[in-house]
């Protein structure tokens, strides 16, 4: 007589949000990574299928949580915005970002960018900008089939999925929106955040206070109606 072998389920896999390092090694790399990232939000905002993000851990197969990458900044289109913890292609129709950013720091290491480099040629990615603010340099790639093929000059360069134009005369990049309007600048950004901030608290305080008025408005009806029926008067008579 044979033995019943029961088969036991397979472990969930656990996609980690996190790897606990930090978005960037220091202040430039930092600044860089929200302008672009921010910027990219701007020119997409009233675009509901246009998902912008930063740090976000990619995870392109699955069932392999080892198979991963945070971009500095990705843009997905094709994806609705909100809140993820992690981009998980195949909840995602599917969808690999489009375009990726990479702000170069000194930590940077040549087998890192590599990694990378051959990550995003593998997965999909259309464009790949990497942008080295300590040199003011900058390279990018497009995919020509299975394979990346470089952009020969970036000065003046507009981006075929975004429709931003990078600008290197200066000591600084620029880049341009598609309307010809610059990139917000980092504090600029923040500005902007701490407003949108403080318009939303505005607003609760007044959605707040309107509760309030409606609830006491309700309060008085209760007890009019109640002085009504005392007197043998049926309020909804």
């Amino acid at each position: 007589m044979s033995a019943r072998i029961e088969l036991l389920p397979k472990p969930e896999v656990e996609y980690p949000e996190t790897d606990g390092e930090p978005i960037a090694e220091n202040t430039l790399q930092y600044r860089w990574i929200v302008t672009i990232h921010g910027g990219i939000g701007a020119v997409f905002a009233t675009d509901p299928n246009v998902f912008v993000a930063a740090d976000l851990f990619w995870y392109p197969v699955e069932g392999d949580n080892k198979i991963r990458l945070a971009p500095d900044t990705m843009v997905v289109f094709g994806r609705p915005k909100g809140d993820r913890g992690s981009y998980l292609q195949w909840r995602e129709d599917g969808i690999a970002p489009q375009v990726v950013f990479e702000v170069l720091s000194p930590g940077n290491r040549a087998g890192e960018m590599q990694r990378k480099f051959e990550f995003y040629e593998k997965f999909g990615v259309e464009e790949y900008y990497i942008y080295d603010p300590d040199r003011v340099v900058m390279t990018g790639w497009l995919r020509a089939g299975d394979t990346f093929r470089p952009i020969p000059d970036l000065d003046g360069w507009v981006s075929p999925r975004l429709g931003i134009r990078f600008d290197l005369s200066g000591e600084e990049l620029a880049i341009f929106m598609p309307d010809g309007r610059p990139f917000p600048t980092f504090m600029e950004l923040f500005t902007q955040r701490d407003e949108l901030a403080q318009q939303r608290d505005e607003l609760a305080q007044q959605r707040d206070e309107l509760a309030q008025q409606r609830d006491e408005a309700l309060r008085r009806a209760e007890r009019l109606a109640e002085r009504l029926r005392a007197l043998g008067i049926d309020p909804e008579g």
